[in-house]
């Protein structure tokens, strides 16, 4: 038995692909996970989602989906978190190529139906912006799960769309998200995070941190990416609902746009039009940027003293966790000092370590 399971943004998304299906059916037959490669600067300096021509060492599933092994490497400057990803979990890592727009995606998942004959297709958001009417001012990064969403819409096979932690990317406030759910499909809890606890413990997504952590019992306010945007974390958060595909379709104004669209470039100018930005725009410049930003040396004193400035600040606004991504912005690092972060931290003061989250406890504590 097989089943497939699009993660709609890549990155956490397929993290959380591999919780759920651990959670749903443990080790009765396997999950082929459809992702991008497609991640934050820090992994991989060069802007937007990687092509199966940007590694070394994939394996050829189709005439154009190729799987990533925990052998394969991505070709310098490139980066990618995919192969320990295999490494580490079960599952099969297929790569979302998106190159050739919506229709080259769609080809791809008519492919993959072909060969693995799944009894099942989801395809997996993790906090909901995959609903994004657009024009949401807190909307960030809409095109990769806008192309995953327009591709599976066009399928000759019924695909269901499950939201896990509704609202916990920051990217549209929860009560919006909740109003569009459907039922109930899961909700994760202390167990279910086993198989993935070990990944989390270097995989920089923030959303699927705060999901494992909610689902760990964590409650509270988290502040997350490097604007300090404040995630609630509510008995909610590690819940996993279906959505109406033909709803999210109808909401989201960029899937509808880049229907037909055979390049990313054209669904990229799409996104420009419709939500007035194109996120592989945003990671332009920051590359840019970060290349001319000085190194800075982690000193231990210095990012203690500045840690507890921080937590001062951060009570005072209702805080009670935070990530390391954005622990490593407010103490002026550079993302790749965020593991060297971690492990001081976690050292210095272990009770704070509310995996994978930091928590800031209350003054009276």
């Amino acid at each position: 038995m097989t089943r497939l399971i699009v993660a709609a943004g890549g990155g956490g998304d397929a993290v959380a692909a591999a919780m759920l299906d651990a959670a749903l059916y443990g080790d009765d037959g396997q999950a082929v996970i459809l992702t991008y490669a497609w991640d934050r600067l820090l992994v991989d300096p060069v802007p937007g989602p990687r092509a199966p021509s940007d590694f070394t060492g994939l394996q050829q599933l189709t005439n154009s989906v190729w799987a990533v092994p925990a052998a394969a490497r991505p070709i310098t400057p490139a980066g990618s978190t995919l192969p320990r990803l295999a490494a580490e979990l079960p599952h099969t890592f297929a790569l979302i190529d998106p190159h050739h727009g919506v229709e080259g995606v769609a080809r791809q998942l008519e492919e993959l139906m072909a060969v693995l004959a799944p009894t099942s297709v989801d395809l997996l958001d993790v906090g909901g912006d995959i609903l994004a009417r657009g024009d949401e001012p807190t909307l960030k990064s809409p095109l990769g799960d806008a192309l995953t969403l327009a591709a599976c819409c066009q399928v000759n096979a019924p695909v269901r769309l499950l939201v896990a932690g509704p609202g916990l990317d920051g990217e549209l406030p929860a009560d919006d998200v909740r109003s569009v759910l459907g039922p109930l499909v899961h909700r994760f809890t202390p167990k279910d995070t086993g198989p993935v606890s070990g990944v989390l413990e270097w995989h920089p997504s923030e959303a699927t941190g705060m999901l494992l952590a909610a689902a760990r019992g964590a409650r509270g306010v988290c502040e997350v990416r490097d604007a300090g945007l404040p995630v609630p974390l509510t008995d909610d958060s590690p819940t996993v609902h279906e959505v109406d595909m033909d709803d999210a379709l109808h909401r989201n104004q960029l899937a509808r746009a880049i229907l037909t669209t055979t390049s990313l470039d054209e669904a990229e100018a799409h996104s420009r039009e419709v939500c007035g930005y194109s996120e592989i725009d945003y990671e332009r410049n920051k590359a840019a940027w970060l290349e001319d930003q000085p190194a800075v040396k982690l000193d231990p004193d210095t990012a203690l003293s500045q840690l507890d400035a921080f937590e001062d600040e951060a009570r005072s606004r209702g805080v009670t966790h935070t990530t390391f991504r954005h622990l490593t912005e407010v103490l002026n690092l550079n993302g790749t000092q965020r593991d060297d972060l971690r492990q001081l931290l976690i050292s210095a003061r272990p009770e704070r370590y509310c995996a994978p989250l930091w928590s800031i406890p209350a003054a009276t504590e």
